[in-house]
């Protein structure tokens, strides 16, 4: 497993709400190239409560929503934007059990629209939601020029 080094981070006025070390209230994720999975692992708090002690279902799509654009960035060397976002909560996330992991990858590519399967995992390893994404891929010159993407080996450099 690598770690991802976020590059975006290097960036002035960088402060997406899940992967910005600079955002006071965001999530601050984290990501690892695993094969051809993006993994996430993540320490809930009860900030981000919906019901009592159970992460709120927002909350879960974001974390869901990111690690995809994650998984884009790494395994199609460019980014893209979220066109569907299907989530199937089926078990609660309970905040205080502990880290919960995500787990990405793509499940099909036709030209530029690729499919996204995402799993969230509690952590005792049971499976709580499950998600399908759909993605629109910029080509990367575009995704350079209008969207900052720093390239995909900015990713993995040495810190």
């Amino acid at each position: 497993m690598q770690k991802i080094y976020n590059a975006y981070n290097d960036i002035d006025g960088h402060y997406c709400f899940a992967c910005s070390k600079s955002n006071p209230i965001g999530l601050k994720m984290e990501f690892y190239e695993d094969g051809d999975e993006i993994i996430s692992k993540w320490q809930p708090g009860k900030q981000y409560s919906g019901f009592y002690n159970i992460l709120h279902g927002g909350i879960q799509a974001v974390l869901i929503d990111e690690i995809a654009a994650w998984c884009v960035q790494i395994k199609q060397k460019t980014s893209g934007v979220t066109t569907t976002l299907k989530n199937r909560y089926k078990k609660p996330v309970y905040i205080d059990k502990g880290e919960i992991t995500l787990r990405a990858k793509i499940t099909d590519a036709k030209r530029n629209l690729l499919t996204i399967e995402v799993k969230l995992f509690d952590s005792d390893g049971i499976l709580c939601t499950e998600s399908e994404l759909q993605f629109f891929a910029f080509p990367p010159k575009i995704a350079e020029e209008k969207f900052y993407y720093p390239g995909y080996e900015s990713f993995f450099k040495e810190v």
